[in-house]
């Protein structure tokens, strides 16, 4: 193989990695990306469903999947395919030595022993947000609100909840265009913003706030509070938020009670991180 072309430089757009070609295994990124393919929104798939979301061919998706059957990560019914639990262990590996969950659970108990309401902290990956840390009070309703919302690992569009809005409006007007182009705005609910003009001009405001409310944008009833956790380099790495139910609190509340709350265990955390 000619050296410049062993040497050339492979590019994530995802989170701007690069890597030498000759570095590069493009079997394990294909599987990788195959089992990305199933999600909340369709669990099982067949080979060409999955040829078609991963862009491999039928004969090359088959081989993959065979691989990942054999190998444990997958089931089947001889014509649809889906995750086990075997997964599971890529999850339970992080949430067990990452720093940053094992950080916040304690302060985020303490919210919710404090306030009766639900509290998560989430990371953006690329058109979602990923709850890594939460907490539900015993005493509350909230353990009847947003069941999915509240899961660890659980994917939500980040263009439609408090926390996702605040890690986007922490980039840059670059990288948002960038972001919008790539991950157009649907319509969940009848007061999700589908307009990118609107959206734009609201991540400016809450930039310029340093919080977010985020009311039934992707799920009626729910009203949700964050701000961003920043560490000392004064990077942001992730959101906190409070949620709760619409019948229940209002902006007033929230700003008056919860914002105070929020952004002292934000000030707290960064001090650690």
């Amino acid at each position: 193989m000619d050296i410049n072309v062993r040497n050339r430089l492979i590019k994530n757009e995802n989170n701007e990695e690069t890597i030498q070609y000759d570095d590069y295994i493009a079997g394990l990124a294909k599987g990788l990306t195959l089992l990305e393919c199933f999600g909340m929104e369709r669990q099982k798939l067949s080979i060409t469903q999955i040829s078609e979301r991963s862009g491999l061919s039928r004969t090359a998706a088959r081989r993959y999947i065979r691989t990942l059957k054999f190998l444990g990560y997958l089931d089947t019914d001889e014509h649809f395919y889906w995750l086990t639990h075997k997964v599971l262990r890529f999850s339970s590996a992080y949430l067990s030595s990452a720093s940053l969950p094992k950080i916040v659970q304690p302060m985020l108990n303490l919210l919710s022993t404090k306030t009766a309401l639900s509290f998560s902290v989430t990371v953006l990956d690329e058109h979602e947000v990923v709850p890594i840390a939460r907490s539900i009070s015993p005493h509350s309703e909230s353990t009847k609100i947003s069941p999915l919302g509240i899961h660890l690992g659980n994917r939500l569009p980040a263009y439609a909840t408090s926390t996702g809005k605040i890690l986007l409006a922490c980039l840059s007007p670059e990288a948002q265009l960038q972001w919008l182009n790539k991950f157009p705005l649907k319509r969940l609910t009848p007061y999700t913003i589908t307009d990118t003009k609107l959206f734009l001009q609201t991540l400016d405001q809450i930039n310029q706030y340093d919080y977010c409310i985020s009311a039934e944008e992707h799920e009626l009833g729910i009203i949700a509070l964050a701000v961003p956790i920043l560490n000392l380099q004064g990077d942001t790495v992730a959101a906190l938020n409070c949620i709760g139910s619409s019948q229940r609190i209002n902006h007033h509340y929230l700003l008056q009670n919860i914002l105070p709350l929020l952004k002292q265990t934000a000030h707290d955390l960064r001090a650690i991180i």
